[in-house]
């Protein structure tokens, strides 16, 4: 592709699409017809340039009309936002939704991941892709993980038009996911997201009460079963008494971090530069988690309310909501959300009629592993290339566009709203004196019941996969996805706690539990999860550019002559995972050895 303003025009389509989200163009420097005061003055500058965020969704937009972004779609873009081509092209090629080349208006995504792979992904994508064979419009994707861990192996199909449609196919069968993909509007339905959740309906839930239970499309619904009472809670104590009850509440970042939620608030709040910005990562990547679309599709209102809670309490007027673009269910429940609680008074200038203004804004992600590390996230929103920034400066002082910025994952923030309903000290006397709260656990694999589990802090794995139906033969148990690790069959009396993880030299993570019985080839499955991160790597730093390659070929020779004569690979395995961990900038690079590692050290994997 010739990276400069060229003579490649956009079809009427796609300058359709472009202009559905930009308004037409005021000035033929945009891309309007020329006229005599295009000659004396240019419109745009500044003014276009400021506009840089609306790069991620205008290619959506394209690629959702389209299914693919042509070089005069591209420079159309360009034009509209004045962002150099050679950076759009970048950016368009960072996300694996997104594609520069012609391919049919119909892509099925099938999922090879962990869970996936284990359930038979290889299988069902050579039957789908000999089935859908050249000629049938449609084109098939091997694909990263969907976040169907749950009902594994799964299918997206994607149809691109206006309206773009999609239908998922989980568990998928040849013939579920040729159907999904040849016609997706004669998919079957998908099931309730009550469905992920084995416990739906038990009166002990906090986190997961309502799923299941309430219509998660009905404002009143919501309401009547305990909603909104967070929120006037909230401005009942203030911002400072919202953060110290969630600081004496001892809740911690459920996205594998831990950071303590109120400290990160309180450093946000005590800015003095403005505006703030409440960041909602809901991103969530990790092969294994699905936790925060269940929450998404299941109680949709819960997120918006705690997302106005929390931008009260650090002082923020509007917040972004950082979505995967493989989660379109997910959209649709949020946007319905989100108009619903606009149209009532709980969203916009005056919510509830105490003077507090606050908006939320629904940005999609294209399919990249890395945006779910906050910077990265904070680059991809600004309209660049999703790559982690060097800190500090931290997100509290500079994050989004460079203002005081509070970034919490889903499940950290509705359990804001128990804190503030229940007490921060009857919050705090769930689970232990240094895991406070209850957890979400995704439990896949080999598991009779497989889905969301919640449990306090401080319950056992042992305890949670009898609760799941863990089959015998257990082979092994991953804790936190592909950047946690593995742990034995002996080793069920782990207590599911950060400390607890940690003192037996494992992580829990974002609360990925995946079981694997004795029938799963182990060396093929740290080999996807080599390839895992070798995709995934943004390419940013030599560390991990370099190691998540060099630890694919290294893995990929073990699996063609394992035992003794692997020592010569394993031993270089040690030291790229080591030099990856020590030097790569983000935690991606830091963790892409950790289940490698864990396998060969805990497990014997190749011995």
């Amino acid at each position: 592709m010739d990276l400069h303003f060229g003579d490649s025009k956009p079809t009427d389509e796609e300058r359709a699409a472009v202009d559905a989200l930009l308004g037409p163009p005021q000035s033929s420097w945009e891309g309007a017809d020329r006229s005599d005061a295009d000659l004396r003055w240019a419109r745009g500058g500044r003014e276009a340039r400021e506009r840089r965020d609306l790069l991620l969704p205008g290619l959506h937009a394209v690629n959702d009309r389209v299914g693919w972004i042509s070089e005069g779609a591209l420079d159309y873009l360009c034009r509209r936002l004045t962002v150099p081509p050679a950076e759009a092209y970048g950016v368009a090629t960072f996300y694996s939704m997104f594609s520069v080349k012609p391919r049919p208006a119909t892509v099925l995504h099938v999922c090879t991941d962990l869970a996936c792979a284990a359930a038979g992904a290889s299988e069902l994508c050579a039957g789908v892709e000999a089935r859908l064979g050249l000629g049938s419009g449609v084109s098939v994707e091997r694909s990263p993980c969907l976040g169907l861990c749950e009902r594994a192996p799964a299918a997206l199909a994607v149809k691109a038009g206006d309206p773009v449609r999609t239908a998922v196919s989980a568990p998928a069968t040849i013939e579920s996911a040729v159907l999904a993909g040849s016609a997706p509007d004669s998919a079957p339905e998908e099931p309730p997201a009550a469905m992920a959740v084995p416990q739906a309906g038990d009166p002990s839930l906090v986190l997961l009460s309502r799923v299941g239970v309430v219509d998660p499309t009905s404002l009143d619904d919501y309401r009547a079963h305990g909603g909104y009472t967070a929120l006037r809670q909230a401005f009942a104590l203030g911002p400072a008494g919202v953060i110290r009850e969630v600081t004496d509440a001892g809740l911690v970042g459920r996205g594998g971090a831990a950071f303590p939620t109120g400290r990160k608030w309180q450093a946000t709040a005590s800015q003095p530069d403005h505006p703030h910005y409440l960041v909602c990562n809901a991103d969530e990547s990790e092969p294994g988690t699905f936790k925060d679309r269940v929450i998404m599709e299941g109680d949709p209102y819960s997120l918006v309310e705690a997302m106005t809670v929390a931008a009260y309490a650090i002082g923020a007027h509007k917040g972004y909501l950082y979505l995967r673009g493989e989660y379109p269910r997910a959209l649709i429940r949020l946007e319905h959300a989100i108009d619903q609680a606009r149209a009532r008074g709980l969203l916009g200038d005056d919510i509830l009629g105490q003077g507090y203004a606050f908006d939320i804004e629904i940005r999609r992600g294209a399919g990249a592993y890395i945006c779910g590390e906050e910077t990265a996230l904070f680059n991809s929103i600004e309209g660049y290339r999703g790559e982690p920034r060097s800190k500090p400066p931290f997100p509290v002082e500079k994050g989004l566009f460079g203002k005081p910025t509070a970034e919490n994952n889903v499940e950290t923030l509705v359990n804001v709203l128990p804190i503030l309903t229940l007490g921060a000290q009857a919050y705090a006397a769930i689970g232990t004196g240094k895991s406070t709260g209850p957890k979400l656990f995704c439990v896949s694999g080999s598991a009779d019941r497989p889905g969301i589990y919640e449990l306090p802090f401080g319950a056992t794995l042992g305890e949670l996969l009898e609760l799941a139906g863990v089959r015998k033969r257990l082979r092994a148990v991953l804790l936190g996805g592909a950047a946690g690790g593995f742990v034995r069959p002996d080793e069920l009396d782990i207590p599911l706690t950060f400390e607890g993880t940690r003192e037996t030299g494992t992580t829990l993570g974002s609360g990925v539990v995946m079981a694997f019985d004795d029938t799963v080839p182990l060396p093929r499955l740290l080999l996807r999860i080599a390839e895992f991160f070798r995709d995934e790597s943004c390419g940013q730093c030599v560390p991990c550019r370099v190691g998540t390659v060099r630890q694919e070929e290294a893995l990929h020779r073990i699996v063609e002559r394992t035992g003794a004569d692997a020592a010569d690979d394993i031993a270089l395995l040690r030291e790229v995972g080591q030099a990856m961990r020590d030097a790569s900038i983000c935690g991606l690079g830091q963790t892409a050895w950790n289940a490698v590692e864990s396998a060969i050290d805990r497990l014997g994997a190749y011995e």
